[in-house]
């Protein structure tokens, strides 16, 4: 029905009703029977409809089923598992876990785990860093942004090696442990892979296995001085949010929590980040990073290690602000 049709429907019933009316309110009919589905939920059950038209790509790989669909606001989205993971607006996401403009990456080592779309390595390179080391395991995601994903990616997955990166298709696990067992560090460590498990049962969910795992190897493979990033799960799921923060409790240093929020756009729903501060030995007497800020949509952490009278402070900032 038209939206034309609608409105004389809606005059038509004020005048037979002699203006008697006091609310009218017409919501959306619910498009049925299309080629691309166009409704997606947000991690508290609720349903949001968005604008997709098009179906520009999918594939099953040996590791997940992979789409990207075309959005007339967000430009093409990339879904994995029924997971909306980044659209070719969602900057806001890249910059987030990248630290927000707050970080110099030129001259430095930078690990990420995950980042098969290439955002944070195009946006990465424009600041001149010494080597970035991607670790993805899944060509094929690789070369489905390569082709559909440009606004995200630009070029820079046109090659899996250049001057200062290289990207290697491999399990990050097995690549973590072998960077352990050389001693190789990085002064940044970005972890891309998965979010934060919406299972509040997690006796019952490999994820926080998962999740504890890719952490406590990243902490082994920083610079002293480094930093961590990763991104986490929407500001609704507070119990789930809960239960992973008792989660980081049981890792082999404390960690205390501090929330900030940003806005990714494709997600359309709020995710925190939480600013926390590791100590790995007992003997630090004060603490240099109290700063909290706000991201959103994906719950992005940072960690801060800092040598100083030979005891390590070992920050993590935790950002939420997405529904990956």
């Amino acid at each position: 029905v038209s939206p034309q049709l609608l409105n004389a429907l809606e005059t038509k019933l004020k005048v037979i009703l002699n203006g008697n009316i006091t609310r009218i309110k017409r919501l959306p009919a619910l498009v049925r029977g299309a080629e691309v589905d166009r409704y997606w939920p947000t991690a508290d059950g609720r349903l949001v409809e968005y604008d997709m038209d098009q179906i520009v790509y999918e594939e099953d790989s040996a590791y997940q089923n992979i789409k990207i669909l075309h959005s007339q606001q967000y430009g093409n989205v990339l879904i994995l598992d029924n997971d909306l993971n980044l659209a070719e607006s969602d900057l806001a996401y890249t910059q987030a876990i990248m630290g927000s403009g707050r970080e110099n990456y030129a001259g430095k080592e930078v690990l990420i785990l995950g980042g098969g779309d290439g955002g944070i390595l195009f946006e990465m390179v424009k600041q001149k860093p010494k080597m970035i080391t991607i670790v993805y395991i899944d060509q094929k995601v690789i070369d489905a942004c390569k082709k559909y994903m440009r606004g995200t990616c630009g070029n820079i997955l046109d090659n899996l090696k250049g001057d200062c990166y290289q990207i290697l298709v491999e399990d990050c696990v097995p690549v973590l442990k072998k960077y352990v067992q050389e001693g190789k560090t990085f002064d940044y460590v970005i972890n891309d892979l998965t979010a934060i498990p919406i299972s509040t049962q997690p006796e019952e969910d490999s994820t926080w296995e998962f999740l504890r795992l890719i952490l406590d190897l990243s902490i082994k493979v920083l610079h002293p001085s480094g930093k961590y990033f990763t991104q986490g799960n929407a500001e609704t799921l507070t119990e789930a949010l809960s239960l992973y923060e008792e989660q980081l409790g049981k890792l082999s240093c404390p960690v205390a929590f501090s929330k900030e929020v940003t806005c990714v756009p494709s997600y359309l729903e709020q995710y925190p980040f939480i600013g926390s501060k590791v100590f790995l030995y007992a003997n630090v007497t004060e603490l240099i990073y109290k700063n909290i800020f706000c991201i959103s949509h994906l719950l992005f952490w940072f960690a801060y290690i800092h040598k100083q009278n030979n005891a390590k402070m070992f920050y993590i900032l935790l950002s939420s602000d997405r529904q990956k």
